[in-house]
């Protein structure tokens, strides 16, 4: 059975945007409820790693309409790492530094990543075209 086509980059960005959105909204559920019993940075990695997980699938069916593999799964954190990077720093100097409410900082500081998110999940889930190759 052929594989979907890949999808056009507009079209690949709009549906990671609404990947994203429920990925958010998963991540921001799941820190809510860790965060009545643990301190905000364990929330917020917690609720992090289940959610990227998560995002693995969604995007591989609908953005990107490429076979999750072990290989990519294994690959996908790297599409994560500057946003947990940017995130979780975010989310420190939302708190702890500017001593703003822990509610709101993960939506915040997630806002920088989104960009450099989208470029390294590209890169990891489409099959790289060597030069000079019409496919």
């Amino acid at each position: 059975m052929p594989r979907p086509a890949a999808r056009p980059l507009p079209r690949q960005i709009l549906t990671f945007a609404v990947v994203g959105v429920v990925n958010t909204g998963t991540y921001y559920g799941l820190y809510l409820l860790f965060l009545m019993r643990l301190p905000y940075l364990f929330a917020h990695v917690f609720a992090f790693l289940l959610s990227m997980t998560g995002s693995f699938f969604l995007n591989a069916r609908f953005t990107y309409r490429t076979r999750p593999t072990w290989r990519k799964f294994l690959l996908f954190p790297l599409t994560n790492a500057t946003n947990f990077v940017i995130t979780t720093a975010g989310v420190y100097v939302i708190v702890g530094v500017l001593h703003a409410g822990s509610r709101f900082a993960p939506l915040l500081a997630s806002m920088a990543a989104i960009p450099v998110t989208f470029v390294v999940s590209r890169w990891v889930m489409l099959p790289r075209v060597p030069e000079g190759d019409p496919a």
